[in-house]
């Protein structure tokens, strides 16, 4: 399979840093030549969500991106898919990763996207953004329990809930929020019951950068992996176990494969 000649910049929700923000505008180049879009699917207010994510280009002097929406009823002209193919940075906003996947879900949409990410450019995605980034993506909802809460309670099976991302990371699941929330739990049952999968957990105003098959953390807090190494997997009375998990806290520069070995 060819590797793609673009970068994932996937961000864990809450505040960007300046830093950061310069960080991204100079891997995509968009502060030298091309444009950025900016799709905001995710959120209930998609008018204010790219205004807002505009705001942090523009505080850098970035002034060619643009958002651009759409909804299941009012589907992508040619135009438009032509621009997500030729953008330099491709800015997928925080909201509801359901919401955003309901949308582009085998669409020409996503195909765009995917030719864009093939063809060299940066993806970023923030909170949401970066949860639609996996091929198997957690929705956030409990199927135990319909009454949703930013944590799991239990590390249990058949609770947490996978539907498919737009699949430009295959070997990982990616959590955001990650410390701050304590969503510990939920990435743990994720690699337990995915056990091929590397679980990536990011933490508010921190990003990894991925560039083929390796990523480097970079932000202001931490980047929490589990790797379930053995495909290690047992279910007792409907609690999960596993044994000879891995864990590991990034620090920002930190890299790491993205391999589950």
């Amino acid at each position: 399979m060819e590797r793609p000649a673009g970068k994932l910049f996937i961000i864990g929700g809450g505040k960007r840093p300046a830093a950061m923000v310069k960080e991204l505008v100079e891997l995509s180049k968009i502060d030298k030549e091309g444009y950025g879009i900016i799709l905001p699917m995710s959120s209930e207010e998609p008018d204010s969500s790219v205004y807002y994510a505009k705001i942090q280009f523009a505080d850098l002097g970035i002034t060619n991106v643009t958002g651009m929406n759409f909804t299941k009823d009012q589907p992508a002209t040619p135009q438009q898919l032509d621009s997500i193919k030729g953008a330099h940075l491709i800015y997928i906003s925080g909201g509801d990763q359901n919401k955003f996947m309901q949308v582009v879900y085998q669409t020409p949409i996503e195909v765009a996207i995917k030719e864009a990410f093939k063809n060299g450019s940066v993806v970023a995605g923030t909170s949401a953004g970066a949860a639609v980034m996996s091929k198997k993506m957690i929705t956030g909802n409990e199927l135990k329990y319909p009454l949703y809460e930013e944590t799991f309670r239990n590390i249990e099976s058949n609770n947490i809930e996978i539907k498919p991302g737009l699949g430009l990371i295959e070997t990982a699941i990616i959590d955001q929020h990650f410390i701050k929330r304590s969503r510990y739990n939920r990435l743990i049952c994720a690699v337990i019951e995915y056990p091929g999968m590397l679980g990536i957990g990011i933490d508010e105003s921190t990003a990894i950068i991925v560039e083929g098959d390796s990523a480097r953390v970079t932000g202001e807090s931490q980047v929490i992996l589990f790797r379930n190494p053995d495909h290690s997997q047992a279910d007792h009375n409907g609690l999960l176990g596993a044994n000879d998990l891995r864990l590991d806290v990034l620090l920002p520069g930190a890299k790491f494969s993205l391999s589950n070995k």
